[in-house]
């Protein structure tokens, strides 16, 4: 085996125990890069069927390309697709810039609240119908423990500290200082009642791997991703507002591979177009902490 198979195989290793050890179990699909790398690896590791519903935490703010793309995928893929928001905060205009938040209490409240609300079966959810194509209220409350999300290590530092299998409270709050060991592949899967918990199957997977397995599997993404003649593309994808592309005239997935081979980016932080990742020192593992993706 290389070492995008062996990287394959964990992590089909971690998604195929995690289906097994939580009966409530969810996907979160951001519609990055490696949210999309993970739902290949996940059709892969059940035999082309995804055996869980994949969510989407939709601000409202994201670029439209993105959501272009997620619904023709789930339609050609015939995926469980449940979208939720945080309805109540975009009524009443607590968005940024927009609004009359600031960027981090935006953040908290589109994502951080939205995701444990829509986890917890609490707020109002929307389940794409595949037969017609257009979204239907999900009148399933089921809430979700055990939740998959393509978090990597080397992306930022606050990833860097999460477990395979990563505890939080019933109110999804992270004690980082409070995480089980995982030595020699053996993980903890059996929790506290009411205890939720993150599973991080690309936790060791980098940007590089992640395009170099694009290449080989020619897995579709976002055409975000890619320069169009502006000598600019987006290296990490968010909301519009908060959300800056990069100077690169990568026009396909072999330029980025190759870019990062070459260490354009050496110095400069995957999320350093991220705006949210600058709002003061710590603010993103601060985010984390109280359940932010």
């Amino acid at each position: 085996m290389d070492y995008l198979e062996k990287l394959e195989a964990h992590s089909i290793y971690i998604l195929r125990e995690a289906y097994r050890e939580f009966k409530h179990l969810s996907m979160l699909w951001s519609i990055g890069k490696d949210s999309t790398v993970l739902l290949h690896i996940a059709r892969k590791a059940f035999f082309g069927h995804v055996p869980f519903p994949l969510i989407h935490i939709d601000t409202s703010f994201k670029i439209p390309e993105m959501i272009e793309y997620r619904n023709r995928l789930a339609l050609e893929l015939r995926l469980n697709l449940l979208v939720g928001q945080n309805i109540d905060a975009l009524k009443n205009r607590r968005t940024f810039p927009d609004g009359t938040v600031d960027r981090i209490t935006c953040c908290k409240l589109l994502k951080s609240e939205a995701l444990k609300n829509t986890l917890s079966g609490n707020w109002r959810r929307l389940k794409l119908d595949l037969d017609t194509g257009s979204f239907v209220e999900d009148d399933n409350e089921e809430t979700f423990t055990g939740v998959i999300v393509g978090v990597r290590a080397d992306e930022e530092g606050s990833r860097s500290k999460e477990r395979y299998f990563s505890p939080r409270d019933k109110n999804s709050d992270w004690d980082i200082g409070d995480q089980p060991p995982e030595l020699w592949n053996q993980f903890k899967t059996e929790f506290a009642p009411n205890t939720h918990v993150r599973i991080h199957p690309l936790l060791d997977w980098t940007e590089l791997n992640i395009w170099e397995y694009i290449d080989r599997e020619s897995i579709p993404v976002v055409s975000l991703y890619f320069d169009k003649g502006n000598g600019k593309r987006y290296r990490s994808l968010g909301c519009y507002p908060c959300t800056k592309p990069v100077d690169s005239n990568a026009k396909n997935v072999k330029d980025i591979i190759e870019e990062l081979k070459t260490g354009k980016f050496a110095n400069i932080a995957e999320r350093s177009g991220r705006e949210q990742d600058k709002e003061g020192g710590g603010t993103l593992e601060t985010l984390r902490r109280e359940g932010y993706m």
